[in-house]
């Protein structure tokens, strides 16, 4: 039997990890990402200021307009304190933060211990959706780590089972 999974892609940083959706967990969660990846997506990623150890990736507005999945999203899963390996997708309604018209929704791909959801807006809880498989998780560190030293990139997410 095959899990919906989202493939994470890097090249620079080498970064090439699987993640099984959590469906059963985050089931609107994961079909708002799936649904978004009907197609490879490359979104910006950016090493976090204020979350800890995480690369950043907030998708496009762009990417969102018109779309039919781009709606509210309920917190599932939820956490404050994601861990190594958690793919979160974090939800912030129009206006909430600084009156930005647009929703945000970003995805978050937490790699090392002690990190947490605090936002300059404040504590936020965000879903985890997705998990990278335990024997790739050290290789998400450690690209991670190359992209907190190199600065933004460019990460790709894909539609893949595992």
């Amino acid at each position: 039997m095959t899990t919906r999974a989202i493939r994470i892609t890097e090249p620079k940083s080498g970064l090439a990890v699987s993640a099984p959706l959590l469906d059963g967990k985050a089931p609107e969660n994961a079909a708002f990402l799936w649904d978004y990846l009907k197609e490879p997506r490359i979104v910006g990623g950016i090493h976090a200021m204020w979350t800890g150890p995480e690369i950043s990736c907030p998708i496009p507005a762009d990417h969102l307009k018109d779309a039919s999945y781009a709606r509210p999203l309920p917190p599932e899963n939820a956490t404050l304190t994601p861990q190594p390996g958690d793919i979160v997708l974090s939800y912030v309604p129009p206006r909430m933060w600084g009156g930005n018209p647009n929703a945000i929704f970003d995805i978050g791909l937490f790699y090392g211990a002690g990190a947490r959801l605090l936002f300059p807006i404040g504590w936020l809880a965000g879903s985890i959706v997705a998990q990278v498989q335990a024997h790739e998780r050290d290789a998400l560190a450690a690209a991670c780590g190359v992209i907190r030293r190199n600065g933004a990139c460019d990460v790709t997410f894909a539609r893949t089972e595992v």
